[in-house]
């Protein structure tokens, strides 16, 4: 069998490969710069704009208020001069065909430059007319009007004085935009840095624990988002810590309860090994068995608290198979199985029917824990209590009860009364029954039973009906 070819690296994008600081600060240049951009082009709109209907209204306006008389008749090339205060003017006096007089300008080149809106307002066509010509490089506004006296007069500025500011404008407008683009990066630098402050040292302080495993939880400053993500952080330190700490104590635990009958079985077996390598007959037939049977006990009960072990180390939740179990159904087998254990013990049993939807065996290790439990306490020709009434599970015994100082504690892993210290067992089987309880949603108490003893309660949701069970298409 080949092994497969690495998978290829997924290209990231540019964004990616920035740091966040760096993003924000070239996110908030770009911002800055478009709106810099269309405030700059809105601006340089709208100027132009009203510079040329400024000019073209003052054209039109002196097109049809300029005495003709004197201007018209005149031979004086600098006439323009005298009547406008400007060079860059010329003026044309023209009938229906386009023909007159022109002044301030070369007499040829401005006639070049009269077209047909002109004469249609000369015709009479039109009463103004207005629009940009060039001429040998020069751009001019024109402006025709059809005066009251029959006559029509059009006067031209060029443009190039109004084309100088606007590029001057431009200029300006550019070099203020590239201003405001260099301020907003240095501001969106600033604030990234000072705002991602936080950040900076939550990842610090993540590195840290990485590296050293120091679950202290971090301080927060303030209510905002990154406070809110510490808190979070420091619940998850929290929740880290104290699993850390549910192990090391179930190594400790585990430890301690595994060395006793360890402890007992090597003992047994080289006083087993010392008597048959001896030079006499060895123990007697009695004694042998005596010991045999008792190493087979030590080694049961380590393999029961090795199965205790496993079965509490699974802190996963529920991933096994999952079907309908019927309870009283369940309940029957366990209580068959612990009579054949406790053969004096009688059962009062009363159910009523009850589904859950759940894992069966863990279900039916969590009900023996408890018979077996009340089996252990009860007295030779004792009674155990079970009722099973609307999905609670109830089983009393008839033993000496449990200490209101104990009570908390008797699910806990491990823990051992100080009556129950010189008993069989490995204080696991109570905490098993609480871990599938909360494993299948329900909950488990322990009680006084009202007739002496202790009672154990076993909540487990469900229905008084079958489950219907769903079959994959």
């Amino acid at each position: 069998m080949t092994d497969l070819p690495p998978p290829p690296d997924v290209e990231r994008g540019w964004h990616y490969r920035r740091s966040l600081a760096s993003r924000v600060t070239l996110l908030t240049a770009l911002a800055a710069g478009a709106t810099v951009a269309l405030m700059a082009l809105g601006a340089y709109i709208t100027v132009r704009m009203q510079l040329q209907s400024t000019l073209d209204d003052s054209l039109v306006q002196r097109a049809k208020t300029t005495a003709t008389d004197s201007l018209c008749n005149s031979s004086n090339s600098d006439a323009t001069s005298e009547y406008f205060g400007a060079a860059d003017v010329w003026v044309a006096c023209i009938d229906s065909t386009g023909r007159g007089i022109v002044i301030g300008r070369k007499a040829d080149e401005p006639q070049k430059l009269l077209g047909d809106p002109e004469i249609a307002v000369a015709q009479d066509k039109r009463s103004t007319s207005v629009r940009t010509v060039s001429g040998n490089g020069t751009r001019w506004r024109v402006a025709a009007a059809h005066r009251d006296d029959g006559t029509t007069m059009v006067i031209a500025q060029s443009l190039n004085s109004q084309e100088d500011l606007l590029a001057r404008l431009g200029v300006v407008m550019l070099l203020f935009g590239l201003a405001g683009v260099i301020g907003a990066g240095l501001a969106g630098w600033g604030v990234a840095r000072n705002g991602l402050r936080p950040v900076r040292r939550l990842t610090e302080a993540a590195e840290h624990i990485a590296r050293t495993e120091d679950l202290r939880p971090l301080p927060v400053e303030g209510d905002d988002e990154v406070a809110r993500l510490a808190m979070a952080f420091n619940q998850m330190l929290t929740a880290l810590a104290a699993s850390r700490d549910r192990q090391r104590q179930l190594v400790a635990d585990a430890g301690h309860e595994l060395r006793t009958p360890l402890t007992s079985l090597r003992t047994n077996l080289d006083l087993l090994s010392q008597v048959d390598g001896a030079g006499g007959g060895g123990l007697p037939p009695q004694a042998r068995a005596e010991l045999l049977e008792d190493v087979h006990a030590q080694i049961e009960e380590l393999t029961t608290l090795i199965g205790d072990l496993v079965e509490l180390a699974r802190d996963e939740p529920l991933t096994h198979v999952v079907e309908p179990v019927d309870v009283p159904e369940l309940v029957d087998r366990v209580i068959a199985r612990v009579r054949r254990r406790a053969p004096g013990l009688s059962f009062d049993v009363e159910m009523a029917p009850w589904y859950v939807v759940g894992e069966s065996p863990g279900l039916e290790r969590a009900v023996t824990n408890l018979l077996d439990n009340a089996a252990k306490w009860s007295p030779e020709d004792g009674t155990v209590t079970v009722r099973l009434i609307d999905g609670t599970l109830t089983v009393d015994d008839q033993g000496p009860g449990i200490a209101a100082v104990d009570r908390p504690h008797v699910f806990d892993r491990f823990y051992r009364s100080q009556e129950s210290r010189g008993m069989s067992g490995s204080g696991l089987g109570l905490s098993i029954v609480r871990q599938v309880a909360e494993r299948h949603s329900g909950s488990v108490t322990a009680d006084d039973a009202p007739g002496g003893g202790a009672r154990l309660v076993l909540r487990l949701p469900g229905a008084s009906t079958p489950v219907p069970t769903w079959t994959p298409a």
